[in-house]
């Protein structure tokens, strides 16, 4: 599976110049710097131009703008706006088929050609914000190359499947859900981006929520506060007692292929080549976030 494209991604109004300032020194990994829900149709034309500037200034955390959904009045003038910036993608809202992701792949290609980019530079996140969407998630996933991430809308999927507003213990009425859009995108080996967890006043829930989606098997989760980024990229690093489970793990594999042996036990556990890989892949993490490499 390729590298997944960080850990948070924060949301930033498009509109909020003073937010897109601050949105360039983030902790984040990730920024979805956002023309559709935290936008009023007022100020769409507005905010396209400050997240455009945005765009053409020094930015530290990777940058990737959320369009109106491809059924709005405002899509193409936002693609049209934010692409010859080159961002490293976009996301595109409400994608409920895969001949969605394909249509955007297309309009993509004939504006990096317009703007002299390198043809396929701008990756596309998948949102998924429907009960059809989640039901088609792999097929999502796999639509185009372009395809980065799918990334669960979980608000909106809780709206349209009219969900209560308090979240059970890990969210687990959305259980189902999650699960489908993480393995839609393993299947396609793409990244995967938890929804947001609402309560910016309980970051002890915010932590309980984000280690339920990375036990599940997500790759990121996305954020709509700077507070709650700290607590994202926590959980979903490596802790010190995974890496000293990879580090061991490693070397009885080593020792035990200088003995002959196809298997071996680290600490009463059976260590065979699955587990073996799966250390790697942990160690490989810490060491990217330890030197603040792309993960």
């Amino acid at each position: 599976m390729p590298a997944r494209p960080g850990r948070s991604w924060l949301f930033v109004p498009g509109d909020r110049e003073r937010f897109l300032e601050k949105a360039a020194t983030s902790a984040a990994d990730c920024v979805f710097l956002d023309l559709e829900d935290a936008v009023l149709p007022a100020a769409k034309a507005a905010a396209r131009r400050l997240v455009a500037d945005a765009l053409a200034a020094p930015f530290g955390p990777r940058r990737y703008v959320r369009v109106n959904p491809s059924s709005s009045p405002w899509h193409e003038d936002d693609l049209r706006a934010v692409v010859p910036g080159a961002p490293e993608g976009v996301c595109l809202p409400k994608c409920g088929r895969p001949e969605d992701v394909v249509a955007l792949a297309g309009r993509l290609d004939e504006l990096e050609s317009a703007a002299g980019l390198e043809p396929g530079s701008t990756r596309i996140v998948a949102a998924i914000e429907s009960p059809g969407a989640v039901l088609a998630s792999a097929a999502i996933a796999a639509a185009h190359p372009r395809v980065a991430a799918l990334a669960l809308g979980a608000e909106d999927l809780a709206l349209e499947l009219g969900l209560g507003s308090a979240r059970g213990a890990g969210a687990s009425e959305l259980v189902f859900a999650r699960s489908m859009v993480v393995y839609g995108a393993g299947a396609a080996g793409v990244a995967s981006i938890d929804g947001v967890f609402p309560d910016l006043e309980d970051a002890d829930g915010l932590a309980r929520d984000a280690l339920a989606a990375r036990r599940l098997g997500f790759s990121a989760k996305s954020t709509i506060s700077p507070r709650q980024v700290e607590v994202v990229n926590r959980v979903f690093s490596p802790g010190p007692d995974e890496v000293a489970w990879a580090r061991r793990v490693v070397a009885s594999w080593h020792e035990a292929g200088g003995r002959g042996d196809g298997s071996a036990a680290a600490g009463g556990e059976l260590v065979d080549r699955p587990v073996v890989l799966r250390a790697m892949r942990l160690l490989e993490l810490a060491d990217a976030e330890s030197s603040g490499e792309e993960q």
